[in-house]
C-alpha cells in the first residue's frame, strides 16, 4: 500500500498501471464510511502478495489527483490496468464483495507466463510475446533495446513506432539514430552542431538526439538545451 500525493501520481498511479493492477482508495479523515471500507480493502489486496497495489488519495489533501477521478462522492474506489480505469465503486462494501472485485484483476496464468518471458529478457523470450500481443509496449521496448545494442537500428525504430513515445523510447531511438551510448555522447559535436540547427534539420535531430543520449541527470544537458533554445528563437 501507498499513499499517494498530487505530486507522485503520475508515477505512482498511471505508469505503475502498466506493470501491475492498481487499486485506488479515494479517503477523507472525516468520512465515516472510509474508516470502514479501508481496513478491508487493505487486507484484501495485500492478500495478493504484491499482484495488485492499493494507492490511497486523501482528497482533502491531493485535490488535483483526486479531480482526475472526478469524485462525486467517497469513499470512491477504481480499479486502473494499462493507464484506464477499468472498473469501480462507491461507497463502503462487505469485504466479500471488495474481494470479488480485487479478484477479477488478478493476473491470469497468461499473464504470469508473459511476465516470465519478460523477466528472461532475450530476444527469443521478447519475440514469443510480440507474436500474441504486437503492440506490448514493454517487450517492444525491450526489444528494440536489444537491436540497437546488436546494430538493428533501423529494424528497433521501426518497432518503437509501434507505441506512444515515453522517456525511454525516445532514448532508444536516439541512441539508435546517433549510434552513440550514454558514454561517448560527445559534447564537441553539439558544439559543432549548434550553428547549424536553425536552417538545418537532419543537424537539429541529431542535436536533440544527443542531448536525449546524453540524459537528463548529465550537469550540462539543461545548459546545452537553453543554447538550442536561443540558436532557433
Amino acid at each position: 500500500m501507498i499513499d499517494v500525493t498530487d505530486e507522485t501520481f503520475q508515477t505512482a498511479i498511471l505508469e505503475e498501471s502498466m506493470n501491475r493492477p492498481v487499486i485506488v482508495d479515494l479517503w477523507a479523515p472525516w468520512c465515516g464510511p472510509c474508516k470502514t471500507l479501508g481496513p478491508m480493502i487493505e487486507k484484501v489486496v495485500d492478500e495478493t502478495d504484491g499482484k495488485i497495489l492499493l494507492a490511497k488519495i486523501n482528497v482533502d489533501e491531493n485535490p488535483q489527483a483526486s479531480a482526475a477521478f472526478r469524485v462525486q462522492s467517497i469513499p470512491a474506489v477504481y480499479a486502473l490496468v494499462q493507464g484506464q480505469i477499468a472498473d469501480g465503486f462507491m461507497g463502503a462494501q462487505p469485504e466479500e464483495t471488495i474481494r470479488e472485485f480485487v479478484q477479477r484483476f488478478m493476473p491470469t496464468e497468461e499473464a504470469n507466463a508473459v511476465d516470465a518471458l519478460l523477466e528472461a529478457g532475450d530476444e527469443e523470450s521478447l519475440a514469443q510475446i510480440l507474436e500474441a500481443d504486437p503492440g506490448h509496449a514493454e517487450a517492444i521496448t525491450k526489444l528494440a533495446a536489444l537491436w540497437v545494442d546488436s546494430g538493428r537500428t533501423d529494424d528497433a525504430l521501426q518497432l518503437l513506432s509501434r507505441i506512444p513515445e515515453n522517456d525511454e523510447t525516445r532514448r532508444i531511438a536516439a541512441l539508435a539514430r546517433t549510434g552513440a551510448n550514454e558514454h561517448a555522447a560527445s559534447e564537441a559535436r553539439l558544439a559543432e552542431l549548434l550553428p547549424t540547427v536553425k536552417a538545418d534539420d537532419a543537424a537539429r535531430q541529431e542535436f536533440v538526439d544527443l542531448l536525449e543520449v546524453l540524459g537528463p541527470e548529465h550537469p550540462n544537458t539543461a545548459g546545452w538545451r537553453k543554447k538550442l533554445t536561443t540558436q532557433l528563437f
